[in-house]
């Protein structure tokens, strides 16, 4: 029966001895609360919830759910969750739906609450393994709608190592602003267009107003899509289940199949340490540079290598970037979005035309027990993935004639991020670009910057102190790099930060760079007019110092005081580790 139908019910009629007998699969962890006479008591609060005996012979499965009205990404989740309920019910299992937090990233943005945005990512991921683990259950369905839900629930699906299948809630379908498809990107972007006098108030408040029509995650391939496409590469969701939009109804039988997966899962104790593999990542990374997926997904994909105890760098990514093409033009590098892509087949296309290519490793296990090959094979049966060759999109690319000959993700090093730092093109490969620092110790003051038309062609804009501790959190910038592409200098002003960017971030953007200057990155070392080398080609990052000059900055170097000394922006500029390593706060994992 469905949550909404659950009434009380007396316990049947059996023999005394029969009464309180174990009934469940020896494997399962739901025995501890559930068989027994003396978990009578404990019975007992899962009856005056509507429980029956039915459900306490079945297993457990948690569904966690983040949905909230703080956000357009999650308002509708109640709704996902409900028809992933009905399939967990409908399979024979016993779902139980607990919550869990969301912030939502566009709300937050450009303010000083962005700081709670990665913060909310390790909650998440601890708070469902707090659950799962307190109250023994058996297994997962995780429900993920804004950026920092995706990693968090994979995260918490990989710690806990629980047959799981992760669910994402859809993106939202584009807005109409004249006459073109716009997301929220246009609406940020708009701003510096404003400020610079390209755009009046009256098509700002119309732009504001068309941009989002609906919920649903932001929809170009932003964070929250490349996760969830990334979740399909990983094999921890389904083929094609990340592209159906948020209030299509295909959006709710995906929902309805993972509720009915979970529990197959289950039956055969297929969990996540079955399925995460180095090629599982390997396969991630290529795909997310082959549709130019947000820069979050190194940090991302970093931690959930880490959570499964598999050997990743961050230099990976750039190899991996090296030899896989783009092939795919969404938006912020293009002008399509996730329901475009959907509408040829969704993620399942760009893979196929990865793994024909040598590109992507097809032999590796999905949730579903088969491989991605099999996958494949088993939606072109079905009809639901056409033949590669009827396929006919201006913003998807043969992999022998690519939008570009490599993927989007350059990884950057040299003396200002000995340990790296991560860039999305989403314009030319060879870019080069050489600059005076215009140097800020916060988002704030590089806007005002920005806004109040003090900009200048040639500028290279620093901004530190916004890391992982420094901030704490690791600020998105995307209110400031959406104003320098706005005021129209996309191509002759480059950006770099020891925060991160949003997935909508584009044009020569540089973020993670590591170490951040609170732990005494050379970031923090950089004075206005040093000259600052961004080198895409050489991949090379660099100020014009020599060593001894920055060894000299270094000894006088004077570090600024904590910006919280309580609370849990405290906790975490504690916790969190470096950039280059997923900026995570798992003790057990921190290499940094």
């Amino acid at each position: 029966m469905s949550k909404q139908e659950r009434t009380s019910e007396t316990a049947t009629d059996v023999d005394d001895a029969e009464k309180f007998a174990g009934t469940k699969d020896e494997r399962l962890r739901s025995r501890e609360v559930t068989e027994g006479a003396e978990r009578a008591p404990h019975r007992s609060m899962f009856r005056a919830m509507g429980f029956d005996d039915e459900d306490l012979s079945s297993p457990m499965v948690g569904v966690p759910n983040p949905a909230a009205d703080i956000t357009p990404c999650n308002v509708h989740l109640d709704d996902v969750a409900d028809a992933a309920i009905d399939g967990i019910d409908d399979a024979g299992g016993m779902p139980i739906e607990f919550g869990t937090i969301t912030i939502s990233d566009a709300i937050s943005m450009g303010t000083e609450g962005m700081k709670a945005s990665l913060i909310s990512r390790e909650v998440i991921a601890d708070s469902v393994e707090l659950v799962s683990f307190g109250e023994r259950m058996d297994a997962l369905v995780t429900v993920a709608g804004c950026d920092k839900n995706l990693p968090g629930m994979l995260m918490a699906a990989i710690r806990t190592d629980l047959p799981s299948v992760f669910l994402y809630g859809g993106s939202i379908m584009p807005g109409q602003h004249d006459g073109r498809d716009v997301t929220i990107v246009q609406v940020f972007e708009g701003v510096g267009a404003y400020a610079e006098g390209e755009m009046d108030d009256d098509e700002l408040d119309e732009l504001e107003r068309n941009a989002c029509p609906g919920a649903g995650s932001c929809g170009g391939m932003f964070t929250a899509n490349t996760m969830a496409s990334i979740s399909e590469a990983l094999g921890l969701a389904p083929l094609g289940s990340a592209s159906p939009p948020a209030e299509d109804e295909e959006r709710y039988a995906v929902a309805e199949r993972a509720g009915e997966l979970v529990v197959d899962c289950i039956e055969h104790d297929r969990r996540p340490s079955d399925l995460l593999t180095r090629k599982s990542f390997e396969n991630a990374i290529a795909l997310q540079t082959a549709i130019g997926g947000s820069t979050n997904a190194v940090l991302h994909l970093l931690a959930l290598a880490a959570e499964a105890g598999v050997d990743l760098s961050i230099e990976d990514f750039d190899e991996i970037s090296q030899r896989t093409p783009k092939i795919a033009n969404l938006q912020p590098g293009g002008m399509r979005v996730m329901n475009d892509l959907h509408e040829l087949g969704g993620v399942p296309v760009v893979i196929r035309r990865l793994m024909e290519a040598g590109l992507f490793h097809g032999d590796q296990l999905t949730v579903t027990g088969r491989t991605i090959a099999e996958e494949l094979e088993r939606l072109e049966e079905q009809g639901e993935l056409p033949p590669d060759e009827e396929i006919e999109a201006d913003f998807l690319y043969p992999v022998d004639e690519p939008k570009q000959p490599e993927g989007a993700i350059k990884i950057l090093t040299g003396n200002l991020a000995p340990d790296g730092a991560v860039l999305k093109a989403t314009g030319q490969d060879q870019f080069f670009h050489e600059g005076p620092a215009r140097v800020f110790e916060n988002e704030e003051d590089a806007m005002e910057y920005v806004q109040t038309g003090k900009i200048a062609s040639g500028d290279v804009i620093v901004i530190r102190n916004e890391g992982p501790q420094g901030g704490p959190g690791m600020r998105e910038m995307l209110g400031v790099t959406a104003a320098v592409v706005g005021a129209g200098h996309e191509d002759d002003v480059a950006l770099l930060t020891d925060g991160r960017f949003s997935g909508g971030t584009r044009g020569p953007m540089i973020g993670h760079v590591a170490p951040e200057a609170a732990v005494g990155g050379p970031i923090g070392l950089i004075e206005d007019g040093d000259e600052v080398t961004v080198d895409i080609p050489a991949r090379e990052l660099s100020v014009d110092l020599s060593d001894e000059e920055l060894a000299e900055r270094r000894e006088a170097y004077e570090p600024r005081d904590a910006p919280y000394d309580a609370g849990v922006l405290a906790k975490f500029a504690r916790d969190f580790g470096s950039a280059a390593n997923g900026a995570i706060t798992n003790p057990a994992l921190k290499e940094h």
